[in-house]
């Protein structure tokens, strides 16, 4: 309903990049600027200051931004209060979720939930943990999905389900002769293939190890890997030994491509909801954050 140069504007403005814009609306670049500059020519003044390929706001800028806001969230009340009214649940709802739960937790979530509302449209975003908060924090997406903790206050967190991490390591390997539980001490005499820096497991893990009194640089990394799937194939071809969700691993389990191993002390994690605390929520938003509440208080004994 809003002005598109305003909408425009506004997404520049938050993101300081027409660059970054221009994805977050599935917009050319150049389509960008053509509607940053009909705003300012509408208000016959400049709204950016552009130098050394940065773009800052200026007054005027400023004061639209302000106003822009206050008038986006009016819209959303208005419609929100008009949804309510003829019990309609549509709209757009751009989601961002890390690897591991965009592979493997996500999908049947979103089905099911597709499946009763199918008149709100959904777009996911995938990005390691780090990527998800800053997207959250610079209002690039409604709602993200991540698998370590959000130290950021200005966030609500909000735990979602509990995720058991195992080890894993090729058939026969020598620490599966030590039961089908090995203390943690026990991979830091094997290749260790590890996930990217900025993983939320990859985080998960280093702290795990220093709460049992193991020094993270002990481990004997050989291997870093950005994708889980080739991580598993790592391990598979007998490379290395690795930690991953036990929730990642049912083909493999099935298939007795890999051994899993639990560890001693266990080591849990939650996946969490992290969203703006302040932001006006869409009613599709809401529906979707009490429909995932469900679905993980369901689902919960699916990671055991």
């Amino acid at each position: 309903m809003a002005d598109r140069r305003l909408q425009v504007f506004y997404s520049v403005a938050r993101l300081l990049s027409f660059t970054k814009a221009a994805e977050s609306l599935h917009m050319t670049q150049p389509a960008v600027t053509f509607q940053v500059r009909q705003l300012e020519e509408h208000f016959n003044t400049r709204l950016f200051d552009r130098t050394h390929n940065k773009i800052n706001l200026t007054a005027a800028g400023e004061r639209v931004y302000h106003h822009a806001e206050k008038i986006f969230e009016v819209y959303a009340e208005l419609e929100n209060s008009v949804r309510e009214l003829t019990g309609e649940i549509s709209g757009v709802l751009i989601l961002g979720a890390s690897t591991t739960i965009a592979e493997y937790m996500l999908p049947a979530l979103l089905g099911d939930f597709k499946e009763k509302y199918p008149d709100v449209n959904i777009r996911l975003k995938v990005s390691n943990t780090d990527g998800i908060v800053s997207m959250v924090e610079n209002n690039v997406i409604d709602l993200g999905v991540v698998e370590a903790p959000v130290n950021n206050k200005n966030l609500a967190v909000e735990p979602c389900r509990t995720d058991r991490l195992v080890a894993i390591t090729p058939p026969g390997h020598k620490l599966s002769k030590l039961g089908t539980k090995i203390p943690v001490q026990a991979i830091l005499d094997c290749p260790f293939i590890c996930r990217e820096e900025g993983s939320g497991t990859r985080e998960v893990i280093m702290d795990y190890l220093r709460e049992s009194g193991v020094d993270p640089i002990q481990l004997n990394i050989i291997m870093e890997l950005g994708s889980l799937e080739a991580l598993k194939g790592a391990v598979e071809a007998g490379i290395g030994v690795s930690i991953v969700s036990r929730a990642t691993l049912l083909k493999e389990i099935k298939l007795g491509s890999v051994e899993v191993l639990e560890l001693d002390p266990p080591l849990e994690r939650p996946f969490s909801f992290v969203h703006q605390k302040h932001k006006f929520r869409q009613c599709a938003m809401d529906e979707l954050l009490e429909f995932a509440r469900n679905y993980c208080e369901t689902h919960k004994a699916d990671n055991a």
